[in-house]
């Protein structure tokens, strides 16, 4: 039935900081990018290595997020990375704090967290 995620949706504070951050960054692909007048609001949505989307809108004044991370909703975003320690290596040039390693206790696979420009929790997941 289902074939898998088009995209997943988050709306940022800063529009020209998190198109940045997700692009130049993080290097996702632009794929589309629209700045909608009546609703003040951009739209950008960028690709991720296996296909799917992340869409990015911006919105006048939104509400901050919850910083419970055991809130309902979207708890994080987790992407599939093959050289965890280059990565990490990227980011932390970039300035973005990136947690200790950790490692899963069910796969035994290493992984670690950090933060986009709003807070959202991103997991960086070591593939095989």
């Amino acid at each position: 039935m289902f074939q898998g995620i088009h995209h997943i949706a988050i709306i940022c504070s800063d529009y020209a900081f998190t198109r940045d951050f997700y692009t130049g960054i993080l290097g996702f692909p632009i794929v589309s990018e629209h700045y909608r007048a009546e609703r003040q609001s951009h739209k950008l949505n960028v690709r991720l290595p296996d296909g799917a989307e992340l869409e990015i809108f911006s919105f006048p004044n939104p509400p901050s997020r919850v910083t419970n991370p055991e809130a309902c909703g979207l708890r994080h975003l987790a992407l599939s990375v093959k050289d965890l320690d280059g990565v990490i290596t990227h980011l932390v040039a970039h300035n973005i704090v990136v947690e200790p390693i950790r490692i899963d206790e069910y796969t035994n696979r290493r992984f670690t967290f950090f933060k986009d420009p709003d807070g959202l929790p991103i997991e960086l997941y070591e593939a095989s």
